[in-house]
């Protein structure tokens, strides 16, 4: 089913990738791209359960946008294990307004698709979404 504002479709691997994140924790990321020739979202890259935030970081390319879901471990004030799914759309300023504009017009949609999202995230530089950032969102 294609995005009423882009046209955008969102590939089946798409929910597939995130349910295995969410069910069964068998991925750290994901990241995911707009191919513009196919309209579709498609995934990009799948991170290890024992991959990094800085290797997480790595994939997002500095003058494209992507949207990414990462799986953020932490421990709560009270010494609890706790684990939080965010929706980071990555938006640099250095990348072409076509591309800001497809990426912002299928977000919705998009996560829409992605059931058990809990914290979205924007950003347009890594300081915007580095580790002090989902800690305080995590909380």
């Amino acid at each position: 089913m294609a995005n009423a504002a882009s046209g955008m479709a969102v590939h089946d691997d798409c929910k597939l990738r995130f349910l295995e994140l969410k069910a069964k924790r068998s991925h750290r990321f994901i990241v995911y791209k707009i191919e513009e020739k196919q309209k579709q979202v498609v995934v990009e890259k799948v991170g290890e359960p024992v991959q990094t935030y800085d290797e997480f970081a790595a994939c997002l390319p500095a003058n494209e946008c992507r949207y990414a879901i990462y799986d953020f471990d932490f421990v709560t004030a009270e010494n609890c294990q706790k684990s939080k799914i965010f929706f980071i759309t990555w938006c640099p300023d250095i990348a072409k307004v076509r591309s800001k504009m497809i990426y912002a017009s299928s977000k919705d949609r998009f996560k829409r698709e992605l059931d058990g999202i809990q914290i979205e995230l924007q950003a347009t530089d890594p300081t915007e979404m580095d580790l002090d950032v989902f800690r305080s969102r995590a909380n």
